[in-house]
């Protein structure tokens, strides 16, 4: 059988998209104007992965919107303008509550007191490192201050409406769409000035994306939930918790997923698991094998994690050892977007055998270890692509 691909979701926005985007902010462009320019851009971005021979595509997550060429957070701010009970009126001013409750578990510490960070200090404070990325845009981050709702549905709906135009545009049928969304537990990494405490706020995301969820699922598409923060969120607890304590307060997040995707059909579901896609170090990642037992617990059937990068390539033998559950695949990472070199299409092919001869070709499917767009420079983000679908074809003779 032919091995099948697909990617993370985010792709490069266009100059033309990102002006727009800009213009729409600003209240110069209209809602139905940058409606109809965020379609065609849909179109033409689903329409350049069909070309290339990607089976499982998305509209490149156009619809979370960035400013710049480079943008490692769209995946997770674009949700700031779909949950209602959020301020960003001096939201490091607020009394915020205890993020772990007063009974000593678990939090997680400021992105600047990362062990990573604090270890490499100089080469993360370096703005000629390669590593940190400035921008004139900076992210203003919001607080909880009232119940969390979801007033998201325009533009959810904007997203599926958009996605379904673009895969009828290229023949492609609605089974072979995905839309990204973010997980409760990443979602709930913001202050908190309402609920009693950090886990009563992955609880009310979980109620809230529930919607999202159920609308992308409902059309026919199936949902990526972005969830950096099962193995990411590891680096930013400090000092360096046990492996024991980690994997209880990522259950509560494993949980509260659970209890926002009960009655959506697994199949209909992919859940993303990645250790941060800036570019630094990653010695403080928290090896698969402690929290892929935790990942496979999510109703969903497809699993995607990085798996080509220089800090995860190895754990590819780990499979041969977990069984993999009934009616579930494995979407590796086979092309990195930690670095700018494109990788051949024999080592391609290479990788995806490694995978597929443990678990069988017809439960692989060939991705990248992260979304390209925002992260690498577009023509090399495209040429990753093209060579993922060209390894993935010689994997399959």
């Amino acid at each position: 059988m032919t091995i099948r691909t697909t990617h993370v979701g985010s792709l490069p926005r266009t100059p033309e998209l990102l002006k727009a985007n800009a213009a729409h902010r600003k209240g110069e462009l209209s809602d139905a104007d940058f409606t109809s320019l965020l379609q065609d851009q849909v179109d033409g971005v689903v329409k350049r992965q069909a070309e290339i021979g990607l089976d499982i595509v998305n509209d490149g997550e156009y619809g979370h919107a960035m400013l710049d060429t480079v943008d490692y957070g769209a995946w997770w701010t674009y949700s700031f303008s779909r949950f209602g009970g959020l301020s960003f009126e001096n939201s490091g001013g607020f009394e915020l509550r205890p993020p772990a409750g007063r009974d000593g578990r678990l939090a997680f510490s400021s992105f600047a007191e990362r062990r990573d960070w604090q270890r490499f200090a100089d080469a993360y404070g370096d703005p000629e490192s390669g590593i940190q990325i400035v921008s004139d845009n900076k992210v203003v981050f919001p607080a909880i201050v009232d119940e969390l709702t979801y007033i998201g549905a325009e533009a959810v709906e904007r997203d599926i409406a958009g996605t379904k135009h673009a895969l009828e545009a290229v023949g492609k049928p609605v089974s072979d769409g995905f839309v990204a969304a973010i997980s409760p537990g990443s979602a709930a990494r913001v202050g908190n000035a309402f609920y009693e405490d950090d886990e009563a706020v992955v609880w009310a995301c979980a109620d809230v994306l529930r919607e999202e969820y159920k609308r992308i699922t409902d059309a026919g598409l199936t949902v990526q939930i972005d969830a950096p923060d099962i193995a990411e969120g590891w680096d930013q607890m400090n000092p360096e918790p046990s492996v024991e304590d980690y994997r209880a307060f990522s259950r509560v997040r494993i949980d509260a997923l659970n209890h926002a995707l009960e009655g959506i059909d697994p199949s209909l579901v992919r859940f993303h698991v990645c250790w941060g896609s800036w570019h630094g170090p990653h010695t403080t990642d928290i090896p698969f094998k402690d929290i892929v037992d935790l990942a496979l617990l999510v109703n969903a059937n497809g699993l995607t994690f990085e798996a080509a990068n220089a800090r995860h390539a190895h754990e590819w033998t780990i499979w041969r050892d977990i069984e993999l559950p009934e009616g579930k695949y494995l979407i590796p990472g086979i092309v990195s977007h930690s670095t700018n070199v494109v990788e051949h299409p024999e080592l391609v092919a290479q990788r995806i055998r490694q995978f597929a001869d443990i678990v069988g070709d017809e439960r692989v499917v060939a991705s990248t270890d992260c979304g390209l767009g925002g992260r690498i420079y577009p023509s090399i983000a495209w040429a990753k692509l093209e060579a993922l679908a060209e390894g993935a074809r010689l994997a399959s003779k």
